[in-house]
């Protein structure tokens, strides 16, 4: 089992290394510039999205997940993060559309640099690992399906929120997000 845990690690650790700083950064300067954060993903780029979502809320962003019964209309001033392992999801597609459409800025988290879905937002952030589809061009890995796609994608976005919210001060960004963080367990 343990020599399953470092190949799981090594491999993460290898797609990490690939992720462009620039790209990172264009995120980062995106959701410190929104009026409002809205998040989408299909399946478990979804899940990925909602973990996201919440520690956007714990580090004080106005943000929503698409699909939500208490999501509001997306509008100009707002940014929608779209996570697609392929960039060729039909419903990210169609929200994407409809969100340049209304003049909000897309963001897409995918492995396809050249997908439908890229050639439309305002930035992307390649994460350079495996899918379900395991095109030629992805890497090699132990792991089912998409799974390296969903853990990178979950590491690299917490990393941008721990950047994006790095002040002189942490104790008090630390205390901030604790007050923030549910009470009701």
């Amino acid at each position: 089992m343990k020599s399953i845990i470092n190949t799981v690690a090594n491999e993460i650790s290898t797609v990490l290394a690939y992720v462009s700083e620039e790209e990172a950064l264009h995120l980062s300067e995106l959701l410190r510039s929104a009026k409002r954060i809205f998040v989408y993903g299909e399946g478990r780029s979804g899940l990925m999205g909602k973990a996201f979502a919440m520690r956007l809320m714990h580090g004080g962003f106005p943000v929503y997940v698409i699909g939500e019964t208490v999501t509001p209309s997306i509008e100009a001033d707002d940014l929608l993060v779209a996570i697609s392992g392929s960039g060729s999801t039909g419903a990210i597609l169609q929200y994407a559309s409809k969100s340049k459409e209304l003049g909000t800025k897309v963001f897409l988290v995918t492995t396809n640099r050249d997908s439908k879905i890229a050639s439309i937002c305002d930035g992307i952030l390649v994460i350079p690992a495996a899918t379900k589809y395991r095109r030629p061009s992805e890497p090699q890995t132990i792991q089912p399906l998409g799974n390296q796609f969903d853990q990178s994608v979950h590491l690299v976005l917490d990393a941008i929120i721990i950047g994006t919210l790095q002040t002189e001060d942490q104790d008090s960004t630390y205390g901030e997000m604790t007050k923030r963080h549910t009470n009701l367990e």
